[in-house]
C-alpha cells in the first residue's frame, strides 16, 4: 500500500516532464527534473524517491532510462541508494555535493584543504547590497560571520558572510563552534537546507582590513568570489564575499558532460 507521502512524491513526476527536447536525451530530462525538485525543496534530505519501475511506468519511459538518471545523481551525491530499501535524497553536506566539481587550490592549481577559523561574528548593520539581495529592510537584523582560511598555517583567504538573523538565532554566539563545513551546521542547528549557490569571480585591490588578515600590503590584488546562497523555494539566505591571496589561492571548476 502506498502512503500519502509516497503518493505525493510520485505526484511530482508527470509525463509532461519527458517532453522531448532536441539534442537532450530522456535520461537528462529526468535527471534535471529531479535535481530541480531537490533545489526547490520539493524533495528534502531523507525523502524516498519512487522506485525506478514506478517512475518508468508513470513517465512512460524505459526502466533503463530511469536507472541512468538516478545513477548520475547518485554519482553527484545528490541521491544515495540504501540496499533493499530504495533511493533517498542525500543528507550529506552541501559543500561536498553541490561543489563536487569545484575546489580551492594553491597558486599552482593543486587542490588543498583549507582550515577556517572564525575571526569575527556579530549582529550588525550590513552594506546596502546585502539587504537588497536578502530581501530585507535596513532595519532588519543581520548576522555577520567572518572566517579566515589557512593552508599550512599560512593565511590564504577570508570570508565575509551575512545571514538574516531571524533564520539563524544564536549564530553570533561566540560559544557556538562553526566547523569548516559551515552549511552542515546551518542544516543541523537551524534546519535550513542549502540547495544551490550562484558565484561570480572577479578581482580587486585588498582593503586595509583584508590586507591585515591575509598578511599583505593594502592595495595588493586579491581574487574575489561573490556568492549568493539559496535554500528551498529559491530564497536567498546568505550573501558571502570571499577574498583570497592571488599568490596562494586558485579556484577550479570541473565541467562534466553526461552525454
Amino acid at each position: 500500500m502506498t502512503s500519502e507521502n509516497e503518493s505525493d512524491r510520485l505526484g511530482l513526476f508527470s509525463p509532461e516532464v519527458m517532453v522531448a527536447q532536441p539534442g537532450k536525451p530522456l535520461y537528462r530530462l529526468l535527471q534535471d527534473h529531479i535535481r530541480g525538485l531537490i533545489e526547490r525543496g520539493d524533495l528534502a534530505p531523507g525523502d524516498l524517491i519512487p522506485p525506478e519501475w514506478q517512475l518508468a511506468d508513470r513517465l512512460q519511459i524505459s526502466q533503463g532510462t530511469v536507472k541512468k538518471a538516478i545513477s548520475n545523481l547518485v554519482w553527484e551525491k545528490l541521491l544515495f541508494r540504501h540496499q533493499g530499501k530504495g533511493t533517498y535524497v542525500s543528507r550529506t553536506d552541501f559543500e561536498e555535493t553541490l561543489f563536487r566539481f569545484v575546489s580551492y587550490g594553491d597558486a599552482d592549481g593543486k587542490d588543498v584543504r583549507i582550515h577556517k577559523t572564525t575571526t569575527d561574528r556579530a549582529i550588525r548593520q550590513a552594506p546596502d547590497e546585502v539587504y537588497t539581495r536578502l530581501g530585507l529592510s535596513q532595519t532588519s537584523p543581520v548576522t555577520y560571520i567572518e572566517r579566515l582560511g589557512v593552508v599550512d598555517d599560512a593565511p590564504t583567504l577570508v570570508e565575509y558572510s551575512w545571514w538574516p538573523s531571524v533564520l539563524v538565532p544564536g549564530l553570533e554566539d561566540s560559544e557556538l563552534y562553526i566547523p569548516d563545513y559551515f552549511y552542515a551546521l546551518i542544516l543541523d542547528r537551524f534546519g535550513i537546507p542549502v540547495v544551490r549557490a550562484d558565484e561570480t569571480l572577479t578581482a580587486e585591490a585588498a582593503d586595509t582590513h583584508t590586507a591585515a588578515l591575509l598578511d599583505i600590503a593594502p592595495g595588493t590584488p586579491v581574487v574575489v568570489l561573490k556568492r549568493m546562497t539559496y535554500t528551498s523555494h529559491d530564497r536567498i539566505v546568505e550573501v558571502r564575499t570571499t577574498k583570497g591571496r592571488a599568490d596562494r589561492f586558485s579556484y577550479r571548476a570541473e565541467i562534466r558532460s553526461d552525454f
